[in-house]
């Protein structure tokens, strides 16, 4: 089988640092607390769109494989925190890279949204309709956040990063080099224990304004089927590709949080010394973790030349899969691109207190304009 290889890679993110600290001005919590229950220590708070990072990081990555934008086939575009829906996001970045040539496609399974659209992207470049992708895994999360609940406003940052896939075969690689396989899932009766509320079109004649968010988060029920979920997915695509645990050489996990990690990996009977971390940097950056990660890991030179890799992921939905990639003989970039974010005015803790001054006063604004047509309406049901 001709697999689909990784051949670029590339991240973008955000300067600003949120840590525990600066929580801690407006919320009741600590580092102390924050770190033993979740392994963070800080997190990242973008002050641009998130299409103009997921160009950022996709023109890295397509620099990295060597390919030029003109010659880009597929943009997949993985995020549950767009900018806009329609147009879709992916568009937006086609725009950006000027890859005119390129399809576009937007891939929202939360938290596992870069990995759906790594099977996705694969899955086209393996039957021949595209010759290469890029797939990005994006997250703007802070605008969406309930900055006064802290079993969530501590989890969560925003970060991005890409890579680019090929087939195997038009790049003079070795057979069985890409995406040997991957096991995806949903725990859909299971789906209310994350939720948040004011992200999407049923909440418009709610008396809720889009972007005022409240989270439902069941901690305690999605720790147990995250476990459960990228365990057995894990032990699936490692038993469907004829692999055992002693091969693995690197696990590049969704990083939701340490102790999911911890429980995953011992699962899957794998030591913690084979585990990429970046969730005491980044904390959960939804879809953008595993990509973040997998970059670090290549830029600390923990990928080597023919290493299979594990990527479990859970998310929203609840949505499940793991991914088993081996990778191909190069681990540096062929190329370097100059795309930057603009310069960075304002601190993370600035932002984030001008998000809660202005989600207060739009809760505010809502309230007393809600009032009126509700009442007519109601004159109007009696009539």
């Amino acid at each position: 089988m001709n697999h689909a290889a990784i051949t670029g890679w590339g991240k973008c993110m955000p300067p600003a640092v949120l840590s525990n600290a600066d929580l801690s001005t407006f919320l009741e919590t600590d580092d102390e607390w924050i770190v033993s229950r979740t392994g963070m220590r800080e997190r990242r708070m973008a002050h641009v769109p998130a299409i103009e990072m997921a160009a950022v990081a996709a023109a890295r990555a397509l620099a990295c494989a060597g390919l030029a934008a003109a010659d880009l086939d597929l943009i997949v575009y993985g995020s549950c925190s767009n900018d806009e829906q329609v147009p879709n996001s992916a568009s937006g970045v086609q725009v950006r890279l000027g890859a005119h040539r390129a399809a576009a496609m937007d891939v929202n399974t939360a938290c596992t949204s870069f990995l759906y659209g790594l099977s996705t992207a694969a899955a086209m470049v393996r039957t021949g309709a595209v010759r290469n992708a890029v797939v990005i895994g994006v997250e703007l999360i802070s605008p969406y956040m309930d900055w006064s609940n802290r079993n969530v406003a501590v989890l969560f940052g925003d970060g991005c990063a890409a890579v680019v896939l090929q087939a195997a075969d038009d790049i003079g690689e070795q057979p069985g080099v890409g995406l040997l396989g991957e096991q995806l899932g949903c725990y859909a009766d299971a789906r209310q224990t994350l939720r948040v509320r004011g992200m999407g079109c049923t909440y418009a004649n709610r008396g809720q304004v889009f972007g005022d968010t409240q989270w439902d988060f069941d901690g305690q029920e999605i720790f147990k089927r995250a476990v459960h979920g990228m365990g057995e997915a894990a032990a699936a695509v490692m038993a469907k590709c004829g692999v055992t645990p002693d091969e693995v050489d690197l696990v590049v996990p969704h990083q939701a949080n340490l102790r999911i990690i911890e429980a995953v990996v011992k699962r899957a009977r794998i030591p913690m010394d084979k585990v990429m971390l970046t969730v005491q940097r980044y904390g959960n950056m939804s879809a953008a973790t595993v990509p973040v990660a997998l970059v670090e890991a290549l830029e600390e030179g923990r990928v080597k030349p023919g290493a299979l890799i594990l990527m479990p992921a859970f998310g929203a939905g609840l949505t499940l899969c793991a991914h088993l990639v081996r990778w191909g003989s190069r681990v540096t970039p062929l190329g370097t691109s100059s795309a930057e974010l603009p310069p960075l005015a304002k601190t993370a803790l600035e932002m984030v207190n001008e998000l809660r001054t202005i989600k207060a006063g739009a809760a505010e604004r809502s309230g007393a304009a809600l009032q009126e047509p509700v009442l007519a309406e109601t004159r109007g049901t009696l009539a």
